[in-house]
């Protein structure tokens, strides 16, 4: 049994890395050529294009494993069915499920290579990448991101917030220390909420605070409703901010959930982003198990084109299901939990369904 497994593994381990291969050169083409005007416009370094490939890479790779693994299971068992090998294998009382359990196993193995990948490398590269994409080559003004808050100086004050919503275009627990010269505190204004309406920040409720700037004593208190604030920002210029949420791990995530939840704001994003760090590495054991009834049913009619374009087909449907649901997650339409596993549900039901018509 142990010839048969070195047999299957050597069909598929070739398969899968000319699917990684091509897939990686694909997707590093066109993203390269996407981002090629700000490297020319910017005069980049032959370090910047070494920077932006090795961060590339990983990102690159953990977005298309489960499609190339659906590809390689669905090619190999394929072509072993087109040659009648799975057929002799199936005679000779190999039952299905060993003829499956290399590909699966290995499966399970990159599932789990993903999940230490997202959360000890993932975070790293996605930094590095923000900072030469966004800062470097774009001349974006850099904001100090804590793992929760947003910091940055806008001439003589310093801004916190709390928690940045820009498809809502809404800014929650923002923070304004107005400075002197000096930069001894005189004032600190405090919104719990700022919405962006006509080219400015209006904010419903402020409460601003005067010290003296000599002492720190307090001087004054004072609250007013729908106030208009000047940050110096827009909502597009948070968005990338929003998109920081790719540094954090799980454990990083889990933190920032219970940090805002905990200061009564709302971390649905957050709390979604978390479960997906989980739920994505193991779309690799449901692809691969979903490939094993299609490459099947087909038998001996398979074929290396028509492989291709199934397992396109079917990545091109998953990518669809799990944006809409991680939306309808953010948009707090579903519970966080259940848009991130969802599509990983429907997709093994389906591959289940498929792999009992199978004939044994």
């Amino acid at each position: 049994m142990k010839l048969i497994n070195r047999f299957l593994l050597k069909h598929f381990l070739r398969i899968l890395a000319l699917s990684i291969g091509a897939f990686v050169g694909i997707y590093l083409l066109i993203d390269f050529f996407e981002k090629i005007s700000d490297f020319i416009d910017h005069k980049a370094t032959a370090g910047d294009y070494l920077s932006y490939l090795f961060n590339s890479m990983p990102i690159i790779l953990v977005q298309i494993l489960p499609l190339a693994i659906l590809m390689a299971v669905v090619l190999t068992l394929g072509g072993l069915g087109r040659t009648n090998e799975t057929t002799a294998m199936r005679a000779c009382g190999i039952s299905l499920w060993k003829i499956v359990q290399p590909f699966m196993g290995l499966a399970l193995l990159l599932s789990i290579l993903l999940l230490l990948l997202n959360e000890f490398i993932i975070p790293y590269n996605a930094k590095g990448l923000n900072q030469l994409l966004e800062v470097k080559l774009k001349g974006k003004q850099q904001v100090s991101l804590t793992r929760d808050e947003i910091w940055y100086r806008d001439a003589e004050r310093i801004i916190k917030i709390a928690l940045v919503n820009p498809t809502q275009q809404t800014l929650e627990g923002v923070t304004i220390f107005n400075i002197d010269r000096n930069s001894l505190l005189r004032e600190r204004l405090s919104a719990p909420k700022l919405s962006y309406s006509g080219n400015s920040w209006l904010a419903s409720q402020l409460e601003t605070r005067s010290f003296d700037p000599q002492t720190g004593d307090l001087l004054a208190t004072k609250t007013a409703t729908d106030v208009v604030l000047k940050i110096g920002r827009t909502p597009q210029d948070f968005a990338a901010s929003e998109n920081r949420n790719n540094e954090l791990n799980f454990r990083q995530l889990r933190r920032m959930v219970k940090k805002l939840e905990r200061e009564g704001f709302d971390a649905t994003r957050q709390r979604v982003d978390m479960h997906n760090r989980l739920a994505a590495p193991f779309t690799c054991l449901i692809m691969a198990f979903l490939g094993v009834p299609f490459a099947l049913q087909r038998g001996r009619s398979s074929n290396i084109a028509l492989g291709i374009g199934l397992s396109l087909a079917i990545g091109i449907v998953y990518f669809i299901l799990q944006s809409m649901l991680t939306a309808f997650g953010y948009s707090a339409a579903l519970p966080p939990i259940v848009a991130a596993w969802t599509s990983n549900i429907i997709f093994l039901m389906v591959g289940v369904w498929m792999l009992l018509s199978v004939k044994e």
